[in-house]
């Protein structure tokens, strides 16, 4: 369904809930009966309560009425905490009624004699209703339920009235009030091991499009804050990709030499490497490069902000000065009980508000330890490097390799190879009882390169890079030996550091 022909921006009523509006393509229908149902405690009542006082602060008029449900002092008390909540609009702009007296002894009859007229009378532009299944159970027949909810519906529709009922009911046996309603909305509480995580989904909206699956969410100071799911958010990138020519160095002369002037501007690539091979300082000599035309950033999960700031400094490398220029900066998440949603959105927003050209990913395999669901990774990758590529940011990830030696190369990451355009292969090789670094470019999309292998040793100025590495044959199969001395012979580490 086109959203031309069914949406418009004044038939909204936005929830004022960071990330939601983004799921229900702006909020709710203006009119509109929506449910929102999940088990106690998973976030109803702070999520209406949520988009009640949005819609105060907007100028609107809001009836709540709870049915056989916590106390009005214990819920003002409960939300007390919370950033959202003034006292000031109740209860001229929000007022709370309880009902549930009225229902034993009216009925449902009763009960919605009192919520037309309570709702006419504060010119209500939302009404919430909190305890739908206490209606449910009062329903002598399905067909008694149905009919009120159909009821409300009309009256909804009569005084411009948005209509948002609470239950405890699950989306799991649908019921007569699923048909009725234009929308549902579930929230759920998973379990994955010994970790939790909430999501919200969105099981049914008329009229609108939405983005459909689970989007996880938390319950903060600030009230709800729902994580599009990134895959679903960027289906398609944001804008056109316009697929520049430029190149954009790498910090390391040499190594531009390599790539025959630099990686492609707006292209993606990934160092694979063990640990201690020099993934990190290849990543901190590109930021090095960070500039006003090119601001940097370092999305990192292990090494902490002082740690790379120390690092750097021993590389000859000055990111604080480039910092206190603000051309670079930092974000470093520790890889405990994240939200791999919320790392996605915060990055791509810091990105856009900061203008970031050059993004250095240290540990992509941070993303999938926060992963509720470790399949949907490559997914999420596509469509977070596909963004990246758009906004115009020529991306940098570390992938760490378990093996320090190795005849078989497994990435860690299934199908990453796919998703970026260049490859940077570290590792070690062992010659004459000595450990050396090779570096050696895999891949570069729709460009030529140096496929030599090439030694190289982090210094205190940095990565020196040789022009190849002549000490060794068989290297790749992990078996290296010393190379026939009949072999031409080129500058190299290995020769410089025997003299």
């Amino acid at each position: 369904m086109s959203e031309s022909m069914t949406e418009r921006p004044q038939d909204r009523v936005p929830t004022g809930v960071p990330g939601l509006d983004i799921v229900l393509h702006g909020g709710f229908l203006r009119r509109g009966v929506y449910m929102l149902q999940g088990r106690p405690g998973a976030g109803k009542t702070i999520l209406a309560n949520q988009v009640c006082f949005h819609q105060a602060a907007q100028g609107g008029r809001v009836l709540y009425v709870t049915l056989l449900a916590e106390t009005h002092d214990r819920l003002l008390f409960n939300l007390e905490p919370l950033t959202f909540f003034d006292t000031s609009r109740i209860p001229e702009q929000i007022t709370y009624l309880s009902a549930f007296s009225t229902l034993e002894e009216g009925g449902l009859k009763g009960l919605l004699e009192v919520l037309r007229r309570e709702a006419r009378a504060h010119k209500a532009t939302l009404l919430v209703v909190d305890g739908l299944v206490t209606v449910e159970e009062s329903a002598q027949t399905k067909k008694d339920f149905k009919k009120f909810i159909h009821d409300l519906q009309i009256h909804a529709h009569l005084i411009g009235c948005t209509i948002l009922l609470l239950t405890s009911a699950s989306a799991e046996m649908v019921g007569p009030e699923h048909t009725m309603v234009d929308g549902v909305l579930e929230l759920f509480d998973n379990r994955l091991g010994r970790r939790a995580e909430r999501e919200l989904e969105v099981k049914k909206f008329r009229g609108s499009g939405y983005l459909r699956g689970g989007h996880a969410f938390q319950i903060t100071r600030d009230g709800i804050v729902v994580l599009p799911r990134i895959e679903a958010l960027l289906q398609e990138p944001s804008r056109e990709d316009s697929c520049k020519t430029d190149r954009v160095s790498t910090g390391i002369a040499q190594l531009d030499r390599m790539l025959k002037g630099g990686l492609p501007c707006a292209s993606t690539s990934v160092i694979f490497g063990p640990t201690g091979a020099g993934k990190t300082t290849l990543g901190l000599h590109f930021l090095n490069e960070s500039s006003r035309s090119e601001p940097g950033l370092l999305f990192g999960f292990y090494e902490t902000p002082p740690r790379i700031f120390l690092k750097a400094r021993a590389l000859g490398l000055d990111l604080e000065k480039k910092q206190k220029q603000g051309v670079f900066d930092m974000l470093w998440h520790a890889p405990t009980e994240r939200i791999l949603d919320g790392l996605g959105n915060e990055l791509l927003a810091v990105v856009r508000e900061r203008g970031v050209k050059r993004l250095f990913i240290d540990g992509v395999d941070g993303f999938q330890k926060a992963a509720a669901h470790p399949d949907r990774i490559s997914h999420f990758l596509a469509a977070l490097t596909n963004e990246l590529r758009v906004l115009g940011v020529t991306t940098l990830y570390t992938n760490e390799l378990q093996q320090l030696f190795y005849q078989e190369v497994r990435l860690p990451i299934s199908g990453i190879s796919s998703l970026v355009e260049n490859i940077l292969f570290l590792r070690f090789v062992e010659l004459h009882s000595r450990l050396h670094r090779l570096l050696s470019v895999i891949k570069m999309r729709d460009s030529d390169y140096d496929s030599s292998l090439r030694e190289f040793r982090i210094t205190s100025r940095g990565i020196e890079l040789a022009d190849t590495f002549l000490g060794a044959e068989s290297i790749l199969t992990g078996e290296a030996k010393a190379a026939s001395p009949s072999r031409p012979k080129r500058r190299s580490l290995l020769k410089k550091r025997s003299r």
